[in-house]
């Protein structure tokens, strides 16, 4: 295996040593993802195809890369835990290519390994994708107050007892339920991400019964990963932890509609 590779459970952990490798990332594959890769300066990219989703947001991002001239792939879902960069190398299976990846031979249905050994031979992309700055928005959904918050990352102290609405996965990151939510939330939403392997896409929110914290997931083919105004609008519980149970939370229910009950 080269030595030009770097594992990036999130692909917000990517540094200054992110640049000219080829990375394997437990990231989904949308937009957000995709600009930071490019930001950091990344050869080629491989990231969790999160069901796809509505829309195909959970690729939305390795296909936009292809304008750059980046390879890219989306790593199957089912084949790999999302959030763990080192079961997405050992057992993931390529899912979507994007052109420039399909130059190099990579193809979907092959392992993540073949494709990196492939990918050794990719040229440092023309560009970078435009800065996708995440949202950050304070609504009002029938009198309660909702932080919208594009990604998981953005959540801080400022966020403590508040009902936060996160467009990320709801798989913890490498496994660890630190990472889970950074601010003790009164409630915590997040993407299902397909369900993905082992269930893996909704492994945070057992993590924050266990801080009281209650959480649900929408279901990816009802609202857009990495968007919160997608999961407030039409996304629908797929998921739900014991906390927000004792809430009212229910799977099949609207989340706006939950919402307004709290």
């Amino acid at each position: 295996m080269t030595d030009k590779i770097q594992l990036l459970d999130s692909i917000t952990d990517a540094t200054a040593s992110t640049a000219g490798q080829i990375v394997v990332s437990g990231s989904h594959g949308g937009v957000y993802p995709a600009a930071v890769a490019s930001g950091a300066g990344a050869r080629a990219v491989l990231l969790n195809d999160a069901g796809i989703g509505l829309e195909q947001a959970g690729v939305a991002g390795v296909l936009a890369l292809a304008g750059i001239g980046m390879a890219a792939a989306g790593v199957d879902c089912q084949s790999c835990e999302i959030g763990s960069a080192a079961d997405t190398l050992e057992n993931g299976v390529i899912s979507v290519v994007n052109p420039m990846a399909e130059t190099l031979g990579v193809a979907a249905g092959m392992p993540v390994a073949t494709a990196v050994s492939l990918l050794e031979a990719a040229p440092m992309p023309q560009g970078k994708l435009p800065p996708h700055p995440e949202a950050r928005q304070s609504v009002q959904v029938g009198g309660v107050s909702v932080e919208l918050l594009d990604s998981a990352s953005l959540v801080g102290p400022q966020d403590s007892g508040k009902i936060v609405i996160t467009g990320s996965h709801g798989g913890l990151i490498g496994g660890n339920p630190a990472r889970a939510v950074k601010a003790p939330v009164r409630v915590a939403v997040f993407n299902d991400a397909g369900f993905g392997k082992g269930n893996i896409g909704i492994s945070r929110l057992p993590a924050l019964d266990a801080r009281d914290i209650a959480a649900v997931t929408v279901s990816c083919q009802t609202a857009r990963i990495g968007d919160a105004k997608s999961a407030l609008e039409t996304g629908v519980i797929s998921a739900v932890n014991k906390a927000a149970q004792t809430q009212g939370a229910e799977i099949d229910t609207p989340l706006a509609a939950w919402l307004t009950t709290l």
